[in-house]
């Protein structure tokens, strides 16, 4: 009868755990414009300034509890970070972009297009002291329909983050 007993249970350990593990993934979903309004800044905190962004950009997603990442394109002409910064990240739950890995917090980044063309060079830094988390590649998205200033996509839908036609694949949960 222990055997048993112990057997039934460890099935039912084994089937929550099966089943849990892709219910992280699939409790995100696509924020709403309201949504993100109310979660991005209409002026960014980058290094000692307050930079305009361009709410029509922003993207994100969001889970059950309401932890958000979520991006928005920033307008740097006249500020010090034109040319360095293009798009605000916030970011509420830990994510692996390409090979950096996010904690919770709030960064910006920029983008330098690879000499062959079929590549950006992107670099994440700490939006209040503009260190530099990390740099990956953007890949060119074959067959891209849309051109998307920002767009971060749901993990059940694609696991990307859209920068024009390139993207750049990402993990949730990853630290």
């Amino acid at each position: 009868m222990k055997a048993r007993a112990r057997t039934f249970w460890t099935i039912c350990a084994a089937v929550c755990w099966l089943t849990m593990a892709p219910a992280e993934t699939a409790a995100w979903r696509q924020a709403t414009q309201s949504e993100l309004a109310s979660v991005l800044p209409s002026r960014a905190p980058v290094i000692s300034e307050h930079i305009e962004t361009e709410m029509r950009t922003a993207s994100g997603i969001v889970d059950t509890r309401g932890r958000f990442i979520a991006g928005v394109v920033l307008i740097t002409a006249g500020y010090s970070a034109d040319g360095r910064y293009s798009h605000y990240l916030l970011v509420q739950a830990p994510v692996r972009i390409g090979g950096i890995a996010l904690k919770p917090g709030q960064y910006v980044f920029g983008w330098t297009r690879a000499e062959n063309g079929d590549s950006l060079s992107v670099h994440f830094n700490d939006a209040a002291t503009g260190a530099l988390v990390g740099t990956t590649d953007a890949r060119w998205i074959a067959g891209s329909g849309r051109i998307e200033s920002l767009r971060i996509w749901p993990p059940q839908d694609k696991e990307l983050i859209q920068i024009g036609r390139f993207g750049i694949p990402y993990k949730l949960g990853a630290e």
